[in-house]
């Protein structure tokens, strides 16, 4: 395949996925890390796409209340974050828990390590986290996933979800957000998927909220839970000192997770 017609076939993975991983594109076409990378700077300097780290997404992307970017736009970013909160996070899981884990990409970071946890039960509305568990080939591990209707993040969410979800209890649930502030709390842009969560929420013995430092002051049209009813929120170490001061006052306990290591905030 020549560079033009790769080049083309990128851009329309990019505008149907919302965005592409490099070593995705390594893998469907054959090619090194570097020429695909080659491409993506190519087709952003004629603003066909926005690179961003590990890979691109489309331009001119919203951040409105209810723009809801797909699984795949999401992947790419705060990936270095995402890895640290989620190694944070797992710490906090023993065997024989049972866990909930919320649709998302944080929570996808977080279900890789809980993978090699010994007789978990895990309760989840992601059709992603549900696979990495099962990819795991673990016979030791319990894993519920809720069904629902789905939506551009891979969440199941709607009254087939919030039913199966009341009828369970787990000990903690790490519960991925599209965004926080103090007046809204935490938020999702996608109002039956806020839903399903607050069932989440209700079902769990202790919340773990699990947001990147780009999440704060982003505000979704739906509330799932105040910023008081989180006992531990894991960020990383881009969360300025403004949102860690306001968060500590709100929430649990304030945990911020550094790529190079975990430490308490």
């Amino acid at each position: 395949m020549l560079a033009p017609q790769r080049q083309q076939a990128i851009l329309e993975l990019v505008r149907q996925n919302g965005g592409v991983r490099v070593i995705e594109l390594v893998r469907a076409f054959g090619v090194s890390d570097i020429t695909i990378r080659r491409d993506l700077e190519m087709l952003a300097e004629r603003g066909l796409l926005a690179k961003v780290h590990g890979g691109a997404t489309v331009v001119g992307s919203g951040i409105g209340s209810t723009d809801e970017p797909g699984f795949a736009v999401k992947s790419v970013r705060q990936e270095e974050e995402k890895r640290a909160i989620a190694r944070q996070a797992a710490a906090l899981v023993d065997a024989g828990t049972a866990v909930a884990l919320s649709a998302g990409t944080t929570t996808w970071a977080l279900a890789h390590r809980l993978a090699a946890v010994p007789a978990l039960t895990v309760v989840t509305n992601s059709v992603r986290v549900a696979d990495v568990f099962q990819r795991s080939g673990r016979t030791d591990q319990t894993v519920v996933l809720t069904g629902g209707v789905r939506t551009p993040s891979d969440a199941l969410v709607g009254p087939v979800a919030v039913t199966a979800i009341r009828q369970l209890n787990v000990d903690l649930l790490f519960l991925g957000v599209h965004g926080m502030t103090v007046r809204a709390g935490f938020t999702t842009p996608n109002m039956m998927e806020a839903e399903t969560d607050r069932a989440l929420v209700e079902a769990a013995g202790r919340l773990v909220v699990l947001a990147d430092h780009t999440k704060w002051g982003t505000v979704g049209i739906s509330t799932i839970a105040k910023l008081g009813e989180a006992d531990m929120l894991v960020s990383d170490s881009g969360l300025p000192r403004p949102a860690r001061e306001a968060l500590a006052e709100q929430v649990g306990e304030l945990v911020i997770a550094d790529p190079a290591g975990p430490r308490p905030a």
